[in-house]
């Protein structure tokens, strides 16, 4: 099992964090059109589920599986949003989600005077706490073949 990579986007649709560790194949176009082609996708997704779901939806859209990899979405009531891709075999991933929200971003961004919220993350600390988060995973490989 492994994680391929890792966005947080504000409300807005700007990309506000991206990292990756076990991406084996690049898009083929700037981070930008990337940036924007995922969050469009997002938003159409989330549309969609509220929309043809038959009941109401609490948590509404949570992970979507393709034949290659499995993406995971947490939105946090403010509206950002964290996507993380995974290889098939990881479950349900909404509580590390959650966590990373909670612990990683509330504490290192939102609580940093020199982090500007709705602005692109730069802060090394951040960076650092997410990245020993994630490789303790257990469904974190370190790399894949």
């Amino acid at each position: 099992m492994t994680i391929y990579n890792f966005y947080v986007f504000d409300r807005n649709g700007t990309c506000l964090y991206y990292v990756d560790w076990n991406r084996r194949k690049q898009s083929g176009m700037s981070a930008d059109e990337e940036y924007k082609l995922m969050y469009g996708m997002i938003f159409s997704i989330k549309s969609f589920v509220n929309r043809i779901s038959p009941t109401d939806v609490k948590d509404g859209f949570m992970s979507f599986k393709t034949s290659q990899y499995k993406l995971h979405f947490f939105e946090s009531l403010s509206g950002l949003k964290f996507i993380m891709n995974t290889d098939l075999n990881v479950g349900n991933i909404r509580d590390n989600l959650k966590q990373i929200y909670s612990t990683i971003y509330v504490e290192y961004v939102v609580k940093n005077p020199n982090c500007e919220l709705d602005k692109q993350i730069t802060s090394d600390l951040f960076r650092t706490k997410l990245d020993d988060y994630i490789k303790g995973l257990p469904f974190f490989a370190a790399k894949v073949s």
